[in-house]
């Protein structure tokens, strides 16, 4: 993978820098590029057979080009120069020659020769240079010879072809025992093989190419300094934290563990073996098959958490699998959407209820969203406005779902129990609060589970607090109504003044330890973000499930199978408004001009697009009574594949792509998804399993194990403190 270098992040690493490009006119293009990225207004003028210089004062950064058009005399004096010299020699130094050469001796074997013995003298010195600074040495670009002048067509690919083998033949054996420290730059050429026929006179790469060369150049020397994560070049694999050493020696145990107790629970069963009866033959049950332990349930799930985990690791963490950049095209985003709905369409079955937002019905909803989510993120669509406006109404319509699901909840049960809320949160967080250890992440990094977590909190809040109002309560007296949606209209009173005031909401999240989990980059600005792009859709969910069980309970509702959810003509006035309004928030969406005006009118028109869904879906009873078993399986394991996502099917932290299998985009693709869907379900069923062990019903239990857990979330932050201070 490539970062993206820009300019302040370039004088950032080249600060009291001096690079120099040494060469012909190919190098002089490299030399160009590679000061614009520093200094975007810089102008190709001056003598171009002349020494070119660049210096940014402030920065302190020294780009120097020197016109030495052929490995000679000339050039090794100048490299003797900088070898000598212990005080003024560049700290990087580009090099590279042989087009010159050609075009003068008109291609002839005896400079090819003399080009040979030229560079052979070169070497020591370019060797001895790289012992202390870096030195790359550029391999020669094919040409497209159809467009090359007249006093060019001596310059032949296989004559560059000679040249190329000749320099590298000689700088990789320059040196005797050991690997010679001067790196060869063949990227260029790699580029040009693709791109020369795009050239202007067949021998100079197109801008565009040149730019590449220039910035991976940028990528090479820069990403061991700055260690941008979507640059996977030229990095060392970062030190294993004190927590991720524990968190290996944890699972580590749990494994041997789980090994110890198979092998006894295997050797315990084969002396209870059934055994046979001589006189009948038939055998006799000794035992009655035992009920699995919750601590094997625990070792094993651990077992399997510490393999999934160590893959996750291997993948985004340890250098071991190359990664690739995103490149957005139509088709890599909507052919994949055509496919998925179709198999979608193709796997559809009734329903059990036919109730609105049944549950079959919500894990579809949750199902199909979730992968055009995933789709919209491997192809890096996010670049083309209208595809990210809409993905960011699913995301809208994910946190509608928490407020409409949660308060159905309370509301008709009136279970507050603390066991209901550390099962929810516990559901939540557990694969994240993991990922936080192993990948050596923030929590907000997972930006989405702490949106649900707090949005779960509020709801709890605002029906838990005195007086507690639920459907039982209020069945009897419309009074309890008006006193919930005193409530909610507080609730969205707080919203508003939260959302209008970027100082308090800081102040409030920037306490500790609340900072610790919804800081990034050391502020909470990235948090207010997220949370004020959706900050009314949770409320707009609430109310939509208060109104949507007060006109069931009023039997206002048809909800029979088959049977429209109003009369018919109210049905088709209101399907009519509904599909309007969900194609003029489409045509809205697609005609916004840049992402800041769009991102302000959103958390107030998501409803719209949501709220027609609902009813287009749910108005026909036919549409209620079936529901698609592909979309639902997708749907129960949603939370998993959006997080597992950064990590085993994405790559740099969801910047890149990440590649098992190089070379073959689709075979990589197909292994890397079903894998990555696999692993997703296992979570999804290790989460549960650990859900039960550790969240018992019993009461005095599960205190217990609440204060177990807070003493693992204070040595948590115990252990981040001292990281953070070890590494600043």
């Amino acid at each position: 993978m490539m970062h993206k270098y820009k300019y302040n992040e370039a004088k950032n690493c080249l600060v009291d820098k001096h690079i120099a490009f040494i060469g012909d006119s190919r190098i002089r293009q490299l030399f160009y590029s590679f000061v614009k990225i520093i200094n975007p207004q810089f102008k190709e003028e001056g003598n171009k057979h002349e020494n070119i210089p660049f210096e940014d004062k402030i920065a302190s950064v020294k780009v120097d080009f020197l016109w030495h058009p052929e490995v000679n005399g000339s050039m090794k004096q100048c490299i003797k120069v900088w070898a000598e010299d212990s005080v003024a020699k560049p700290h990087v130094i580009v090099a590279g020659a042989a087009t010159w050469s050609i075009k003068i001796h008109n291609g002839s074997n005896e400079a090819l020769s003399q080009y040979k013995m030229n560079i052979t003298s070169i070497a020591p010195l370019l060797e001895k240079l790289a012992k202390t600074s870096d030195v790359y040495w550029v391999l020669q670009d094919p040409v497209y010879e159809d467009l090359l002048s007249e006093n060019r067509k001596m310059i032949t690919n296989e004559k560059i072809d000679a040249y190329n083998e000749a320099a590298v033949s000689v700088l990789n054996s320059s040196t005797r025992n050991s690997k010679s420290h001067v790196k060869m730059f063949s990227v260029s050429k790699l580029i040009a093989q693709e791109t020369i026929m795009e050239s202007l006179d067949g021998l100079h790469l197109p801008e565009s190419s040149r730019e590449t060369s220039a910035m991976i150049l940028m990528n090479v020397y820069c990403n061991k300094i700055l260690k941008p994560v979507d640059g996977s070049c030229c990095q060392p694999r970062p030190p294993l934290t004190l927590m991720q050493k524990l968190a290996a020696c944890f699972f580590t145990l749990s494994i041997v563990g789980y090994l110890i107790f198979y092998i006894i629970y295997r050797n315990a069963h084969r002396k209870n073996k059934p055994c046979t009866d001589l006189e009948s033959g038939e055998e006799k049950k000794n035992i009655i098959n035992t009920p699995v332990s919750p601590l094997e349930i625990l070792l094993q799930s651990l077992c399997k958490l510490g393999l999934i985990m160590a893959y996750f690791y291997m993948c985004d963490r340890a250098n071991l699998f190359m990664k690739e950049n995103k490149f957005y095209t139509h088709s890599t985003f909507f052919i994949p959407i055509i496919y998925i709905l179709v198999l979608g369409v193709f796997y559809n079955e009734n329903t059990k209820e036919t109730k609105v937002l049944n549950r079959e019905q919500t894990d579809e909803w949750k199902g199909w969203m979730q992968l055009v989510i995933l789709i919209y993120h491997i192809s890096g669509a996010s670049t083309f406005l209208p595809v990210y406006m809409h993905v960011r109404v699913l995301v809208a319509a994910y946190l509608f779902q928490t407020g409409y699901g949660h308060f159905s909840y309370f509301w008709v049960k009136g279970d507050f129990g603390i066991h209901r809320v550390c099962q929810v949160l516990f559901r939540l967080n557990f694969l994240v609060v993991v990922l936080c250890i192993v990948m050596d992440r923030p929590y907000q990094f997972y930006y989405f589970v702490p949106l649900v977590t707090v949005w779960f909190m509020v709801i709890y809040v605002t029906l838990a607090l005195w007086p507690q109002i639920i459907q039982k309560k209020a069945n009897g007296s419309c009074f309890w109504h008006f006193g919930l949606l005193l409530k909610l209209a507080f609730l969205l009173l707080c919203i508003c003044f939260l959302a209008y005031s970027q100082g308090a909401f800081e102040k409030i999240f920037s306490l500790w330890p609340l900072s610790k989990c919804f800081e990034l980059k050391g502020n909470v600005y990235e948090w207010w973000f997220r949370w004020r792009l959706d900050r009314y859709v949770v409320f707009h969910g609430m109310l939509f499930a208060f109104t949507y069980l007060t006109l069931q309970k009023r039997q206002i509702l048809s909800e029979g199978k088959g049977e429209p959810l109003f009369s018919n003509k109210i049905s088709n006035v209101l399907l009519f408004i509904s599909v309007v309004s969900f194609l003029t928030y489409s045509i809205w969406a697609s005609s916004c001009k840049n992402k800041a005006e769009c991102n302000e009118l959103h958390p107030s028109v998501s409803v719209v697009q949501i709220l027609a869904f609902i009813l287009i879906r749910n108005i026909p009873g036919y549409a209620r009574s079936v529901y698609s078993s592909f979309f639902a399986w997708f749907g129960k394991i949603s939370l998993e594949l959006f997080t597992c996502q950064y990590h085993i099917w994405l790559a740099a932290d969801t910047r890149g792509i990440l590649v098992l299998i190089p070379g073959n985009p689709m075979l990589n693709i197909i292994v890397s998804t079903f894998i990555f869907v696999c692993v997703a379900h296992e979570i999804s069923q290790i989460t549960n399993d650990l859900a039960q062990i550790i969240i018992p019903k019993d009461n005095s239990s599960l205190l217990k194990r609440l204060a177990c857990i807070a003493a693992f979330f204070c040595g948590l932050l115990i252990l981040s403190s001292i990281q953070d201070k070890s590494r600043y």
